[in-house]
């Protein structure tokens, strides 16, 4: 018996500072792909809920987890017994500690987890505390990680999750334009290195200062593109995956089992 299961990456523009109208079109285009497709993932960008340059405003928008926006999503999730990931802002118990964050709702509607971004960059790390572990999460299909973003550009990310367990490496993210080859690049080597599906939702439109690239994609385990979406145009994209390739590729190629631990005692050297 195989594992298939069908991915959607929905590549959107969040309107900044607008929450309300961000989970409405969430909703809407969930509504729009699951009465089109059967899906069983649904991968939303990073920070989709407020957009990114939010500055001193993610104090007002940051939530609880869970809190209003994941109720509302978590009833669009049990409606179309779909698992929802997306990006959004959230707040510790102390109010003053924000995350970006990555949550992960059930087709039941149930929360999943939750993943605070560890590797925060340029005027995140003003407004964000950085998280610190990169935890796998249980599904019905197999065990998934999660990332933001820039985490892709540090492949001991992905190599965590995998060493966990994890099967696939979903990535919400809000990559700029300028940077694009390297989302393509990073995204094609975390999948082929650890020998794991990645699937990348990435942000399109425009703030004050950032152009976002697009270029969503789902990556298998021997780097092969199961499907993109080329430009910088709202959309989504479908792939359908089978799990089981995942296995298979480790088997084949040994690349997770050949590590040498004692040789790379520099990794984990801050300088």
């Amino acid at each position: 018996m195989t594992r298939e299961i069908t991915i959607a990456l929905i590549q959107m523009a969040p309107e900044l500072n607008n929450p309300t109208e961000n989970v409405r079109r969430m909703a809407d285009m969930i509504e729009q792909v699951c009465t089109e497709e059967k899906v069983d993932l649904i991968v939303f960008p990073e920070l989709v809920t407020t957009g990114y340059e939010c500055g001193l405003r993610f104090a007002d928008f940051a939530e609880y987890v869970p809190g209003p926006t994941i109720n509302l999503l978590s009833k669009d999730a049990a409606d179309f017994g779909v698992y929802l990931v997306f990006g959004m802002a959230t707040k510790a118990r102390v109010e003053t500690v924000l995350y970006n964050s990555v949550v992960i709702l059930g087709p039941d509607g149930d929360l999943v987890g939750t993943y605070n971004k560890v590797h925060l960059r340029g005027e995140e790390r003003i407004i964000f505390r950085g998280g610190y572990r990169f935890p796998v999460f249980e599904t019905s299909f197999g065990l998934i990680g999660v990332l933001a973003g820039w985490d892709q550009a540090f492949p001991e990310s992905a190599r965590s999750l995998v060493l966990d367990g994890a099967e696939i490496v979903v990535v919400a993210g809000a990559w700029e334009s300028e940077y694009a080859s390297m989302w393509n690049v990073f995204n094609t080597s975390r999948a082929a290195e650890n020998s794991v599906f990645v699937a990348a939702a990435n942000r399109v439109g425009e703030e004050p200062t950032y152009r976002f690239a697009g270029g969503s994609l789902v990556v298998g385990p021997y780097g092969e593109i199961h499907t993109s979406i080329s430009g910088e145009a709202e959309g989504y994209a479908l792939a359908t995956i089978n799990l089981d390739e995942v296995r298979a590729a480790r088997e084949k190629l040994q690349l997770i089992q050949h590590r040498e631990p004692p040789a790379y005692r520099a990794i984990v050297r801050k300088y």
